[in-house]
């Protein structure tokens, strides 16, 4: 049943044929597909949004559980920005929401090594790159001293590459922190204490452009650049609750429970027809003269017209990657940071979600955070809660006489594209090869890996690219930094 019940036929709803060139429809309702929805309608197209779920958001969402420890509203993952994320910054204002997202006044996070329980902290001081990050590495304790120094050369060394350069696609960023002299012990502490959160891989299964495009951007571009932000409520607040709230003042009409069958081109008029499988199980459709396709890149390959891409299946060949997170609510408070990572142990990282989640009657919920969770995605909660608590335990000494209230874990099997070597070549541009049909997504070539700042990015280079093709005047929904990549013709 489509939630949108005033209006529950579809059929010819963006226009007749005279019309539907003002008219757009965008394929899916989470964060890239909202983003082009309020770029478009802002410059004047009449857009309906269709989403398959119930609600929106995508892979960044919330919901209620009601367990031992009571009911609590969980985000299916930890999602986390960095000053440096313009485009979701943007994103957040656009919807209403940046205050409920905010950024560390100067990046600080507490690493705890859980053999000896050694805390040190990832600090930066207010002075120029790379000097703002000089202290805290001298002090970083769980790195020799000349560990310490080849850390240095490297970030030197890295902030000589080129992200887009193609040969760097084609490397493993692992082999290249071999050759600049790094220990295991260096790329476990902070190489992929970083990369791992960020790319969703261990840098033997990371291509260096992206690598490189994470570091230089992150640490190398300018002093605040790492700043860490996060929701301090559920991020369906965020990205279903004001995203709906912003589409509808914008205009865009959102469809909700229904899913798109198939995209095709009338031959007569040259305008789009997208059948959306209706209430009572019967097809409907409609007419644009733009539409976005805003969904994974399996969805994207299924609903392509022929020609749209002249090798479609390279979409099937961009991989997926995994993030188990770990939910655990203690009768007590054991961790007093908001978020602390973790070095020799299983747990990644850990944050404090008690009071987002509307934790009541005491104690303290916490949710690790586990990327690159290939070995893990499939094993069966009591094997996770024998291997986690202990470890947990061993990391935070009030934990180890804490009763545990609840624990559960939530699995996103495909989280985010796989930055394997190789895979820039496999990211498709927002332009395709059939006039008025565009691709959005973390997946599609924005220099950036699978983050909600690329997503937000995306949405914005399709209705970019949509509207230059209409020829219609525009203002670039994100002014102040512009666009990830220059467009390209797909190949």
């Amino acid at each position: 049943m489509s939630v949108d019940s005033a209006r529950p036929d579809l059929a010819g709803d963006s226009g007749a044929a005279g019309g539907s060139r003002s008219a757009a429809v965008v394929i899916g309702g989470g964060i890239a597909g909202v983003t082009a929805a309020l770029a478009l309608a802002d410059s004047g197209l009449r857009v309906t949004l269709v989403e398959g779920r119930p609600r929106l958001g995508g892979l960044a969402f919330s919901f209620r559980r009601q367990g031992a420890a009571g009911p609590l509203t969980v985000d299916n993952g930890q999602h986390v920005y960095l000053r440096c994320c313009t485009a979701y910054r943007w994103f957040l204002d656009r919807i209403g929401g940046a205050g409920l997202a905010p950024l560390q006044d100067r990046l600080d996070v507490p690493v705890l090594d859980a053999d000896g329980l050694r805390l040190g902290r990832l600090r930066r001081a207010a002075l120029p790159v790379p000097l703002h990050l000089a202290a805290s590495l001298a002090r970083y304790p769980h790195l020799s001293l000349a560990e310490r120094a080849q850390v240095a050369r490297a970030a030197l060394a890295l902030k000589g590459l080129d992200p887009a350069d193609p040969a760097l696609d084609g490397t493993d960023f692992a082999t290249w922190l071999h050759r600049q002299g790094q220990s295991p012990r260096a790329i476990e502490a902070l190489w992929d204490l970083v990369g791992v959160a960020t790319l969703n891989a261990r840098a033997g299964q990371a291509s260096l452009g992206l690598a490189a495009m994470v570091f230089k951007t992150g640490l190398l571009s300018e002093p605040g650049a790492a700043d860490i932000g996060f929701s301090r409520v559920p991020l369906g607040e965020l990205h279903d609750t004001l995203a709906r709230t912003a589409l509808d003042k914008a205009g865009v009409r959102t469809v909700l429970q229904r899913r798109v069958q198939s995209v095709s081109k009338d031959a007569q008029d040259g305008s789009w027809r997208v059948a959306v499988s209706g209430g009572t199980g019967r097809a409907e459709q409609l007419d644009a003269g733009t539409v976005v396709l805003a969904v994974p890149q399996q969805e994207a390959h299924r609903l392509l017209p022929e020609g749209a891409l002249d090798e479609p299946d390279r979409l099937l060949a961009i991989g997926t990657a995994p993030i188990l997170n770990v939910h655990v609510v203690y009768d007590r408070t054991v961790l007093r940071h908001p978020f602390l990572a973790a070095l020799g142990t299983p747990v990644q990282w850990v944050f404090d979600r008690t009071e987002a989640a509307g934790l009541t009657g005491g104690g303290q919920y916490l949710a690790l955070s586990q990327s690159a969770a290939h070995d893990e995605i499939d094993t069966p909660v009591a094997a996770l809660r024998e291997r986690y608590l202990p470890e947990l335990d061993r990391l935070l000494p009030a934990a180890r006489g804490a009763r545990v209230r609840d624990f559960f874990v939530t699995r996103e099997r495909t989280a985010t594209f796989a930055p394997t070597p190789g895979v820039g070549r496999l990211r498709p541009s927002a332009r395709t090869r059939a006039p008025g049909l565009y691709l959005a997504g973390a997946w599609t070539d924005t220099g950036w890996p699978a983050t909600m700042e690329g997503a937000v990015r995306s949405g914005a280079d399709a209705a970019a690219a949509a509207l230059a093709g209409l020829g219609r005047p525009h203002l670039d929904p994100l002014p102040v930094f512009g666009r990830g990549r220059p467009q390209q013709e797909a190949a």
